[in-house]
């Protein structure tokens, strides 16, 4: 770390201030949906084999090649869209915020995707409509509760 300097205190506040305004971490996107914040559709971009293997409760399903095509039924226009993939190791929710940016809608990445939701013991709702919660994971989440506070 030593080798490289910090950023100066401007340089670091535009670009954590960027990184807030494209991305969202599971927590806040649960709170959200749990205090019924309007305007906010959570999108799970993955396959529908993976939609029906498990989803984020609330989430609305629109694989990334169907988002051009099916944005605006599924999606009300104005509506901030939150979009999520597996995990840290997909880039599919970054290619479904570029395709939601490309309709000139208002777009956020939930960072940890469908690993993180599921991991940090969020609501899972199947393809068959059966909703399962796991223990929060020691790695992700405090065990005693879904909130890093943070």
């Amino acid at each position: 770390m030593s080798a490289v300097p910090a950023a100066r205190p401007e340089e670091a506040r535009r670009h954590f201030a960027a990184r807030l305004a494209f991305e969202t971490d599971v927590s806040d996107v649960a709170a959200d949906l749990a205090a019924g914040t309007p305007g906010i559709v959570v999108v799970d971009t993955r396959s529908a084999e993976s939609w029906a293997q498990g989803h984020a409760a609330g989430a609305v399903h629109l694989p990334t090649a169907e988002i051009s095509a099916r944005a605006d039924v599924l999606v009300p226009e104005g509506a901030t869209v939150v979009v999520y993939c597996w995990g840290p190791g997909c880039n599919g929710a970054q290619k479904a915020a570029l395709e939601f940016a490309k309709l000139g809608r208002p777009v956020k990445e939930m960072i940890g995707g469908f690993e993180y939701w599921a991991r940090e013991g969020y609501p899972v709702e199947t393809g068959a409509g059966a909703v399962t919660r796991r223990s929060p994971d020691a790695l992700t989440a405090p065990v005693t509760g879904i909130s890093c506070a943070c």
